[in-house]
């Protein structure tokens, strides 16, 4: 699995964008994008992407929630590239599939499990890919600093889930991932949020 973030030097605000590939490219491989942003500039990147021989540059679309700097460019990209959309949002225009807890998909040559993982919003979902113990994790908060939030219970169930996955790197919504301790952050954060709700 090869994960390449589109955004990373964009010049406007927007959500990373992740085009992920499989490592040889292979025709039965799923190019996929986790999230499409607002930078129309990601567009041009995808066209010089390394993609595959005689595949689809997109051939899906998982959106980690329906926020605009995550979702805004999604018309475009369907106009452009034609990929089916999973989301886990009943509202969000241009979704082909609603995604529930527990499902898996392909990303690239990998499975991922969705997390249903509410909490920054009603239809958040984090992907989890256990052969590459990769977490991407949107806008979800699962590196928590500090005490003094609140949390649903919807969302400590999520973070439970998490933490019984072996998660080796994190890859956020916004700014870099995290490739060390994950698993020791994740667990730190649910104590956070365990002591928030007594």
């Amino acid at each position: 699995m090869k994960i390449l973030n589109l955004t990373s030097d964009s010049k406007m605000y927007t959500s990373n964008v992740y085009l992920i590939t499989g490592t040889w490219n292979a025709i039965n491989d799923l190019n996929t994008l986790v999230d499409v942003g607002r930078d129309p500039s990601v567009i041009e990147k995808i066209n010089n992407a390394s993609t595959g021989v005689g595949k689809h540059r997109v051939e899906q679309v998982v959106l980690t929630h329906s926020h605009y700097d995550h979702a805004s460019l999604l018309p475009q990209i369907k106009e452009t590239f034609k990929p089916e959309v999973y989301a886990y949002s009943h509202s969000l225009e241009g979704v082909d599939h609603l995604l529930k807890d527990g499902d898996t998909l392909k990303l690239g040559d990998r499975i991922f499990e969705v997390i249903y993982t509410p909490g920054h919003s009603s239809d958040s979902i984090c992907l989890y890919c256990e052969e590459e113990r990769v977490l991407f994790a949107g806008d979800s908060a699962v590196i928590i600093q500090s005490a003094g939030g609140t949390y649903e219970e919807g969302f400590v169930h999520a973070l439970e889930k998490i933490c019984r996955r072996d998660v080796q790197s994190i890859y956020f919504g916004h700014g870099d991932p995290l490739l060390n301790n994950c698993g020791a952050r994740v667990h730190d954060s649910l104590k956070i949020v365990r002591e928030a709700r007594k």
